[in-house]
């Protein structure tokens, strides 16, 4: 299993909130179509890829659509999603982590199983995309949600 992870993001809230909505992806889907202009241009872009559903995340990729669902989620530090639906095995793990009482660390991570050939093709975008997404997480508008 391949990881690949994003840089490390500041958001400018609280560890608990942060981790209750990202545990939750059905809360995501209409603050996701409210706030579309704050979001920059290229995340928006890849924001078009993403559905936010009562049951998951579902994701148009390169590899084609997937489905990832919540598989595990460590309060308040941790939620890991699985795909439901691809052609291998994928999942998403965000992982967060107090700075202060008011901002929070996170990280994005892919874990993918590749085989070797695949690996030196699709793993840059997969870099990117863990980088991607961790944007949109820290993006987000956690506090009118």
């Amino acid at each position: 299993m391949e990881t690949y992870k994003s840089d490390q993001f500041v958001i400018d809230h609280n560890i608990n909130l942060i981790y209750s909505k990202l545990s939750n992806p059905s809360m995501f889907r209409e603050q996701m179509e409210k706030n579309r202009d704050r979001i920059p241009d290229e995340a928006r872009e890849n924001l078009n890829k993403v559905k936010f559903e009562d049951d998951g995340i579902s994701i148009d990729s390169p590899m084609g659509a997937m489905k990832l669902s919540v598989s595990e989620s460590v309060e308040p530090s941790l939620v890991k999603y699985v795909a439901q639906s691809s052609p291998v095995p994928f999942g998403l793990a965000v992982n967060l982590e107090a700075i202060d009482d008011n901002h929070t660390s996170a990280i994005a991570e892919i874990n993918i199983e590749l085989p070797m050939m695949l690996r030196a093709m699709v793993g840059g975008q997969l870099k990117e995309g863990a980088k991607k997404m961790a944007e949109v997480i820290a993006r987000l508008p956690y506090g009118e949600m």
